[in-house]
């Protein structure tokens, strides 16, 4: 028989889509290589776009709080 993994629960971490007060949501875009992607001063980073435009969409609406790409899906 198979080993029985024990799966806890994790508690008492703050939300990285939360700024720590005084904090904001600080955004920029970056590119890599054919792609271009936005990232947050609080850690979120949106998927990779072709498209500049989008990549700036995404990080608009992170900042707006509709909370957008990979970490924050």
């Amino acid at each position: 028989m198979g080993a029985v993994l024990a799966l806890g629960n994790v508690t008492g971490v703050a939300h990285q889509d939360d700024p720590a007060p005084g904090q904001q949501h600080l955004t920029t875009t970056v590119e890599q290589g054919r792609f271009c992607v936005a990232r947050c001063a609080c850690g979120w980073r949106g998927p990779a776009r072709r498209a500049r435009s989008l990549a700036r969409a995404d990080a608009e609406g992170h900042t707006a709080g509709g909370i957008t790409g990979a970490a924050g899906a």
